[in-house]
């Protein structure tokens, strides 16, 4: 039962209850102008207890309204409870669900980025590596470059010297070799003009 229903029904026991003590007070004026004295006690007995029974029916009503209502209350809250607390269930279960799937991509992206700054450390040892023994090996050709161009300049200089002294050595014998060309020139040239002469005082004297 609602409590609008109990309001209706209150103000009609109201109206009810006015309505039959008026009943009752207009028969106890009539029998109190008709015989006054002991009618009018039992009458006044009879009221009291017809309202007596009327406040314990009230009463048990009320109780009953009460209990009934409290035990709908206490299974609505119930029920409100059970509704909320599964609520909470659900929640906490998606937001876990949820927690743990973004934990463990984190825990994998965690590892997959140690992995990764370890190939990248490794790589970075090996190239400082090859970096050192390329910069070791640039030192060493430069140095050879170096001994190269300084042999090369060295060779170049003797060399030179050496052609110097061989252009000399040759100029000096070609000039030996036209003097030498000019004396037996010039001796052959006597040699043939005495000849000629020897002839021609030959020829004279024939």
């Amino acid at each position: 039962m609602s409590l609008r229903d109990f309001t209706a029904s209150k103000d009609t026991n109201r109206t009810g209850a006015s309505l039959k003590g008026r009943k009752r007070w207009a028969l106890t004026d009539r029998r109190f102008n008709v015989s006054p004295g002991g009618e009018v006690m039992t009458m006044l007995d009879s009221f009291r207890a017809d309202k007596n029974k009327a406040f314990g029916a009230k009463r048990k009503w009320l109780e009953s309204f009460t209990n009934s209502s409290l035990q709908m209350n206490q299974q609505k809250v119930r029920e409100l409870w059970r509704s909320q607390q599964k609520a909470r269930t659900q929640m906490s279960e998606d937001y876990c669900t949820q927690f743990s799937s973004v934990f463990q991509q984190w825990e994998s992206d965690m590892q997959r980025s140690k992995d990764q700054d370890k190939k990248h450390m490794a790589l970075f040892q090996h190239q400082k590596m090859m970096f050192e023994q390329m910069r070791v090996s640039q030192g060493q050709r430069l140095k050879t470059l170096r001994q190269l161009v300084d042999h090369y300049v060295k060779s170049m200089q003797e060399l030179q010297d050496t052609h110097k002294e061989q252009y000399t050595t040759a100029l000096n014998e070609l000039r030996q070799e036209m003097v030498l060309l000019q004396k037996e020139t010039l001796m052959n040239t006597q040699q043939e003009e005495l000849t000629s002469i020897r002839q021609a005082l030959q020829f004279m004297l024939m």
